[in-house]
């Protein structure tokens, strides 16, 4: 089993919830108030019959017009057209608009045809109901006539190698996965952990759906992570991508 970062870059995001890139090295943090500032990273995963992609980022194409997860897959030694499933934490736009390639001249297309999309039920409905900004309906609607959608509930597995699990937490219909393939345990936690700072400082964070669950289940998946010796995933870390944990004095740390 083998892991890839695609990294697809630094945003500053606002109350407007729109995603702005920012480059330290000709941006300025003055210049952006009261924003969070992210990084955005979906993974690639090689399985022995798989090729696993976690989260699709936020579908953002360089100058040249292409996708930059596109590029980014294709830097990793891979096609696009070789990812064989798409498993989403969720559906909030920086993990789910790279499911759609929007093209300059306003043509759009599935940016994984081949992949099956494996989404919550719940999150899914969520998508299409909720009057918050953070879900892209557009997207949706795209993926609903174009993809090949597997929808799961709950806790379960669906083969031998791919576990997922219903978290709740950081929105109501959150969900990680747990891949497993001989000794190699891979873990991704999407935003439940989405970096290791949120695990080593443990603080509630306002922008989860339930602050003080995603709080504790951080402690729980740091837990098994160094029981199991699973190599972790963070999503939005501004240091470390990926890393094992080991418990110490109450607390964790990342190698």
């Amino acid at each position: 089993m083998q892991v890839h970062t695609l990294f697809e870059g630094t945003y500053s995001v606002d109350a407007t919830k729109k995603f702005i890139p920012f480059d330290s090295a000709i941006h300025s943090f003055k210049d952006r108030p009261a924003s969070l500032f992210i990084n955005v990273q979906p993974f690639l995963v090689e399985l022995k019959n798989d090729l696993i992609l976690f989260d699709t980022g936020l579908g953002f194409s360089d100058d040249h017009g292409e996708l930059i997860l596109h590029k980014n897959i294709r830097n990793a030694g891979f096609d696009p057209t070789d990812i064989t499933k798409v498993l989403m934490s969720h559906l909030h736009y920086d993990h789910s608009g790279g499911m759609i390639h929007k093209q300059e001249d306003g043509k759009i297309e599935l940016s994984f045809p081949d992949a099956e999309y494996v989404i919550n039920r719940g999150e899914w409905e969520t998508a299409f109901s909720s009057t918050s900004s953070s879900y892209h309906t557009d997207i949706f609607d795209f993926v609903q006539r174009n993809a090949q959608l597997k929808f799961v509930e709950g806790d379960g597995n669906l083969d031998e190698t791919i576990a997922y699990e219903f978290t709740g937490a950081h929105c109501p219909n959150h969900q990680v996965f747990l891949l497993t393939e001989g000794n190699q345990k891979v873990f991704f936690g999407g935003d439940v952990l989405p970096e290791p700072s949120e695990l080593i400082k443990n603080f509630i964070a306002k922008y989860d759906f339930d602050g003080r669950k995603a709080m504790e289940l951080r402690k729980a998946f740091g837990k098994r992570a160094a029981a199991d010796n699973w190599e972790c995933l963070f999503y939005h870390s501004k240091e470390q991508a990926t890393g094992f944990i080991d418990e110490l004095d109450g607390g964790f740390k990342i190698r």
